[in-house]
């Protein structure tokens, strides 16, 4: 099984007219994701990759019954493409933009969870089931599908570990990348629920960087609510203090957010911490 995603999710493309939005497009439709059908306003009536384009979500929905919907919007108007998500009728959203001001998605996720929409990203690799669907930008011919889980704040690191696991003949169920910004649509400790809950996942791998403290939340919920083996990787051993390395959220701030404090509340709560990206097929097996 899956979580968030199946062979059945039928998606739109927000942004499909752009650069982005049209390369990814045919990226998913080559995987075998149902994608049916874009959204650029005042460019209803065209067509890319042979799908329909409508100038509203609302229309689009009602056009070609999606339910979930990525967004290649710029920053400046991603919110704005959000809200017209949830909106439209959409129940899952998948956000890649980058650079989306940090007050405006705390005030989405507000909107979302009063919609009871789900929401990844934004600054998000998006989200994958193998052999079932991709929703995101990630490479698909890595992947393999299987029964570990994968939750990843990064997007080149999910790719790393991912294509270790498939090597090793180690398969996924759903791949996701949360995104590396300080606050997340979809936090770790919603995606181990589900991930816990999902006949199809034996085991859970979380891919943890410095900043900020989703993944000592995350240790906290798995010492009371993860019977499933969790294996996790933590970047950021020697970035220095007070340097932003990489994503808008990794940065070590007021003794807040080390690598050694994510890895001690990890263990502490019985999940297996391992020092390299490749040792984590070996954990899993173990």
């Amino acid at each position: 099984m899956s979580i968030l995603i199946n062979r059945n999710t039928k998606v739109i493309v927000q942004g499909i007219t752009g650069r982005d939005g049209s390369f990814h497009t045919a990226q998913m439709l080559k995987y075998g994701t149902v994608v049916v059908g874009g959204v650029r306003p005042g460019k209803g009536g065209q067509k890319v990759c042979s799908l329909p384009v409508f100038d509203t979500v609302s229309e689009a929905v009602e056009k070609t019954g999606a339910d979930c919907s990525i967004i290649f919007v710029p920053a400046k108007f991603a919110p704005n493409a959000v809200r017209e998500a949830a909106d439209g009728g959409i129940t899952t959203i998948v956000c890649i933009t980058e650079g989306v001001p940090t007050l405006d998605v705390i005030g989405l996720c507000h909107y979302l969870k009063r919609k009871n929409v789900r929401a990844i990203g934004p600054n998000s690799p998006g989200v994958i089931s193998p052999g079932k669907c991709k929703v995101g930008i990630m490479p698909g011919h890595i992947h393999m599908p299987g029964s570990v889980g994968v939750i990843s704040r990064s997007g080149t690191l999910t790719y790393e570990v991912v294509n270790n696991l498939t090597e090793n003949n180690i398969g996924q169920s759903t791949c996701i990348g949360i995104g590396g910004d300080p606050i997340e649509g979809t936090n770790y400790v919603e995606l181990l629920e589900m991930f816990e809950k999902d006949a199809g996942t034996e085991a859970i791998v979380l891919i943890g960087e410095i900043g900020g403290a989703t993944e000592e939340k995350a240790a906290e919920y798995i010492k009371t609510s993860v019977k499933k083996k969790v294996v996790a990787f933590i970047a950021g051993r020697s970035a220095p203090p007070e340097k932003k390395m990489g994503h808008a959220g990794a940065i070590i701030s007021a003794g807040m957010g080390s690598a050694e404090a994510k890895i001690k509340a990890l263990r502490e709560a019985g999940v297996i911490v391992v020092d390299r990206p490749e040792d984590i097929p070996d954990a899993i097996k173990a």
